[in-house]
């Protein structure tokens, strides 16, 4: 059963709604914005029907405040306006309604408008979930033309894509960067993770999969990999728009040898300067590389990985995250065994 959110500051036209929905649809009813916000955390309703007039928080502070939150910002929202003028209607819209009901409201006319607003729902997911799938498979594409280009890091990507998810999670159980990752999907930041490494398709083969380690000339060549694959990534923005997704793999692939000391490259960013997807991904990055044999040097311990990121804490990586991955280590070593 679809489950419906109403919003409204009105007892009384909570009752009614409650009244004209219920058997047909989920109802949960809500006197504030705020009770709203809350039950959202554990609820994701599949329409909200939301009082413009209200104290505190109104309709359009609260609709903009869903349109901001990448985990809300699809929830169709109704408009119920005792008010109804051009100028309301054209912000409204601006800000992502999909339709107004004047109250007092004919039972008929909502249930009409909500059958019909979800059936459109319904269509764009699954229109949404092609698009997505298509998406999915060119990374998959992208990401395999990468691995199997270079001959020396076979695994990586799948390695260091589980690390990033377990080193999400971690942070997420332990309250680090909350307000910086507050909207993120951990599915879609996890999977977008896995074209870090995209610009290496600009790396000749004979630098990519030299059996010796690089001369300082091959190695700045190599180190052009980061602002080659964001240039591909931009590209893919230019041509499809930004969504989450994109912007994810953008700073993965551009931002994550990028050093908390300001010591990295491309940019030499300092600290809070490089993206949190970076900072991420220096770890993982890293502890795979530490732990991977290469033609020029054997792989080393997991203890001894642990020893140099707790090492390089506050010079190469985000001293904050260091402390969340030290606790979940463990994790990093499973995945590294199994992979």
């Amino acid at each position: 059963m679809k489950i419906i959110f109403v919003v409204d500051d009105s007892a009384v036209n909570l009752i009614k709604a409650k009244q004209a929905l219920d058997g047909q649809y989920d109802v949960f009813t809500m006197l504030s914005a705020a009770k709203m916000f809350s039950l959202l955390e554990k609820i994701t309703p599949d329409l909200i029907l939301l009082d413009i007039e209200m104290p505190e928080m109104d309709g359009f502070a609260t609709l903009k405040k869903l349109r901001e939150d990448e985990l809300t910002a699809q929830i169709p929202v109704i408009f119920l306006t005792a008010f109804s003028d051009e100028a309301r209607e054209s912000h409204a819209l601006e800000l992502g309604a999909v339709d107004f009901i004047a109250k007092p409201f004919s039972v008929p006319i909502v249930l009409r408008r909500i059958a019909n607003h979800l059936h459109i729902n319904e269509l764009i997911k699954k229109r949404t979930e092609r698009i997505e799938q298509l998406q999915n498979n060119i990374v998959f594409v992208l990401a395999d033309m990468v691995e199997n280009r270079d001959k020396v890091t076979s695994g990586h990507v799948e390695r260091t894509s589980e690390y990033i998810k377990v080193l999400i999670e971690g942070m997420q159980e332990q309250g680090v960067y909350m307000e910086e990752m507050n909207g993120w999907n951990k599915d879609i930041l996890v999977f977008s993770a896995r074209l870090h490494d995209v610009g290496k398709i600009a790396i000749s083969d004979i630098i990519l999969n030299k059996p010796d380690k690089l001369t300082p000339e091959e190695f700045e060549i190599m180190k052009t990999h980061s602002q080659e694959g964001e240039r591909i990534v931009n590209q893919i923005i230019a041509r499809t728009g930004e969504g989450m997704f994109l912007r994810h793999a953008k700073f993965f692939a551009g931002y994550h040898h990028e050093h908390w000391n300001g010591k990295g490259y491309p940019r030499n960013l300092k600290g809070l300067n490089i993206p949190l997807q970076g900072r991420i991904m220096a770890i993982a990055d890293v502890y795979d590389a530490v732990t991977s044999e290469r033609p020029y040097k054997k792989a080393f311990s997991h203890e001894e990985a642990v020893r140099i990121i707790t090492e390089e804490a506050d010079k190469q990586f985000d001293p904050k995250i260091v402390d969340v991955f030290l606790t979940i280590q463990e994790k990093f070593r499973n995945i590294k065994e199994t992979i």
